[in-house]
């Protein structure tokens, strides 16, 4: 490997929510290790992952796409990527990288290598070593990847903060020393009387538990656990004299409801704690130390971000990235995300003032969130039974509980205007149909236990295109 190579290292972490994290002002010390990381590099206060859940999230991620561009809008594809859509890895392999995967699979091509691991697990399999099962399978890959004379590029994707949350001893305890038992708490019963989920919640959630405060801890008791064997990834990079070469990026695919807005233990509703994500970036020769930036920036501009550091030319702003064979880019190249580094230099406040959402998995909805604003449209009756229009005021109800729809109708429309103006004009300059209008997911939608899920893996040809197949497919082979 060539002295002057820029290694690439990514943890695109499921279902982490950034204010869960102690270096975003969480209570607890969740993260201690990912601090450091942000410590010694650039954190970005105002991230989003604008269409959940996972294979949108990832899938904008690593081609520096929008949702109108790469189509994939939801968690159940229609198809594969595009052809024409070259995918980070893909990039990274013309420029003469090696490659490796841990989580994902070839769905997001360009991998030179993937590797699987058990994420899933019931009570009765408790407790779960899930950052540890991926160590198991990253830090061979690691060395390799260190021995080879080729620059290298490798993705993480670390399951620990996506249900089940079993993390082992003693991390179950750390953050709760009460009685999760206690009769007396009742906040656990609407939790399990949501009946689309509850089947679910109880094969992997402790028997007997009434107290929700506990959940949460486990949720939170998994970031700490996960954060403990991202060490151990950076400890090797450090033994291997890496750190000083290599772009370290930490970052997710989308946050997780806890306890808000009913949408229990899950990843679904277009609010804060489901589209707000976190993103460090650390690369001590590029990017200062300690940086924290307040500017917008989306999951899209995460690969010409990471293809600006790893210096393959510098971009005038006047094109906002869109790629045309400039410096060391790929003839052709052309991406919908901007850069990131003005932001880091002082030299643009945000990468964006408004911008659209969606989500199509368990609820078909999408939205627009300005500054102060968020909008949100249901496009068919949901689960939850909720209103068919949301508005937040986010400077006055960061928390998203009042919605003000039915006070502010000028609001409303105003939002939905340019809303809809923004995606007529990409459809327009795509030339493709508005993804999310080609699904109805109806209003019966439910999830099986973890073990009806695996055991789906299992079913005859025949019945793979049964939805109730393609729904226990996704969770078995590692969910959303």
């Amino acid at each position: 490997m060539a002295e002057d190579s820029v290694n690439l290292v990514i943890f695109g972490i499921d279902s982490l929510r950034a204010d869960h994290m102690s270096c975003y002002g969480y209570h607890r010390l969740t993260t201690p290790h990912m601090d450091e990381v942000a410590s010694e590099g650039v954190l970005f206060e105002n991230a989003y992952s604008p269409y959940i859940p996972t294979t949108p999230g990832y899938t904008t991620m690593l081609t520096g796409m929008d949702v109108m561009t790469h189509e994939m809008v939801s968690l159940r594809p229609k198809g594969p990527i595009g052809p024409n859509i070259r995918l980070l890895p893909e990039i990274l392999h013309e420029k003469g990288y090696a490659s490796a995967c841990v989580g994902l699979d070839d769905f997001y091509r360009g991998f030179d290598k993937y590797e699987s691991y058990e994420a899933w697990m019931t009570w009765e399999d408790a407790p779960g070593h899930k950052a540890e099962s991926l160590n198991d399978k990253a830090l061979p890959l690691l060395d390799a990847l260190a021995k080879s004379k080729q620059p290298f590029f490798l993705f993480m994707r670390h399951m620990d903060p996506h249900s089940p949350y079993l993390p082992p001893p003693p991390f179950p305890r750390m953050f709760y020393e009460g009685d999760w038992k206690d009769p007396s708490k009742r906040s656990m019963e609407p939790v399990f009387a949501f009946d689309r989920f509850a089947e679910f919640f109880k094969s992997w959630m402790p028997p007997g538990v009434t107290d929700a405060d506990y959940i949460v801890a486990l949720y939170d008791a998994s970031l700490a656990y996960m954060d403990v064997c991202i060490r151990h990834v950076l400890t090797r990079l450090k033994e291997l004299d890496l750190m000083e070469n290599t772009l370290i990026v930490i970052t997710a695919d989308h946050g997780e409801t806890l306890t808000e807005h009913e949408c229990y233990f899950d990843h679904h509703g277009l609010y804060e704690c489901t589209i707000r994500v976190p993103l460090i970036y650390r690369y001590p020769s590029k990017l200062p130390k300690g940086k924290r930036v307040k500017g917008f920036v989306l999951q899209q501009d995460l690969t010409p971000t990471v293809l600006e550091l790893m210096g393959f030319g510098e971009i005038p702003k006047q094109v906002r990235l869109e790629l045309l064979g400039y410096g060391d880019f790929p003839k052709g190249l052309r991406m919908n995300g901007k850069s990131s580094i003005p932001l880091i230099k002082g030299e643009v406040a945000s990468n964006y003032s408004e911008f659209y959402i969606t989500e199509c998995t368990w609820m078909r909805k999408r939205g627009w969130r300005t500054t102060e604003w968020k909008l949100i449209e249901a496009l068919e009756t949901d689960f939850h039974n909720k209103p068919p229009i949301e508005l937040y005021n986010l400077i006055d109800d960061p928390e998203e509980n009042q919605n003000l729809a039915k006070k502010e109708p000028e609001i409303v429309e105003m939002l939905k205007r340019r809303m809809i103006g923004w995606v007529e004009k990409r459809m327009n300059e795509t030339g493709k149909p508005d993804p999310i209008m080609g699904y109805q997911l109806g209003p019966d939608l439910r999830i099986g236990s973890i073990t009806a899920a695996r055991d789906l893996q299992a079913v005859g040809e025949e019945e793979k295109r049964s939805e109730e197949y393609i729904h226990g497919q996704t969770y078995a082979r590692g969910g959303y």
